[in-house]
């Protein structure tokens, strides 16, 4: 079922992104269904994933419908995250977390390295929806950690945008070198910045933050441009 999900939800992301299903377009459950050949609970479950994506909203009667956004809003979005989560960890390292808050951020960064050792192996491919699932992890525990109400508060009126939040990421079942790449550097990150609170440097952490939304920014303009390339070829060939 599992993998079923991941298959429909990056599939649903794609024809999103590319602009196959328009803003404003509805999405019922029934005919969708049957569109993608899955029962309905695979595809329930992938809506809400997009609901939280930011690029579906749900309807007060019945089934969701395609939000509008252009590149510019994400980046936006991406920029103000950056800034807020930049002060989010700022004020964990001054602070000081604690032994069990930094057990966690621990744990989440141990477990990313692992999932990116296990795909580097022969043969083997990144499980993109476990890191997806991690990457958002780690940022929620950060902010979580910094016990700021108003910041939190002003993080997730943010990330409703489309593809604002951490969790939003563009990446397929299989993910290309370019790809891989992109999640490599984005560990090496967390990597950086749990360093730099346990030794309680603020401002290093900070600007870590910053630069690693600064390129989460600048990965989905390149990985949301080439989606709808490839669209445009496929319609092209047709």
């Amino acid at each position: 079922m599992a993998t079923q999900i991941a298959h429909v939800v990056s599939h649903l992301r794609d024809l999103v992104l590319s602009g196959e299903l328009a803003p404003g377009e509805r999405i019922v459950e029934i005919p969708f269904a049957a569109r993608l050949g899955v029962s309905r609970t695979p595809l329930r479950l992938a809506l809400i994933e997009l609901e939280t994506e930011g690029l579906l909203e749900r309807l007060p009667t019945r089934g969701y419908r395609v939000r509008s956004f252009s590149l510019e809003d994400i980046a936006e979005a991406v920029d103000v995250r950056g800034v807020l989560e930049g002060m989010a960890a700022r004020i964990v390292a001054e602070r000081g977390a604690s032994s069990a808050e930094l057990a966690s951020l621990e744990d989440v960064v141990r477990r990313g390295r692992a999932l990116l050792d296990t795909a580097s192996r022969p043969g083997a491919v990144l499980d993109a929806e476990a890191w997806r699932a991690i990457n958002g992890q780690f940022h929620r525990l950060l902010v979580t950690t910094a016990n700021n109400r108003a910041l939190a508060s002003a993080l997730e009126h943010n990330n409703k945008i489309p593809m604002a939040g951490p969790g939003a990421l563009p990446l397929p079942e299989v993910p290309s070198d370019l790809e891989l790449a992109f999640v490599h550097r984005a560990q090496a990150d967390h990597e950086d910045l749990l360093q730099a609170i346990t030794r309680r440097e603020g401002a290093r952490a900070e600007a870590i933050l910053r630069e690693h939304a600064y390129r989460s920014r600048e990965n989905k303009r390149i990985l949301i441009a080439r989606i709808r390339k490839e669209k445009e070829g496929a319609a092209d060939a047709s």
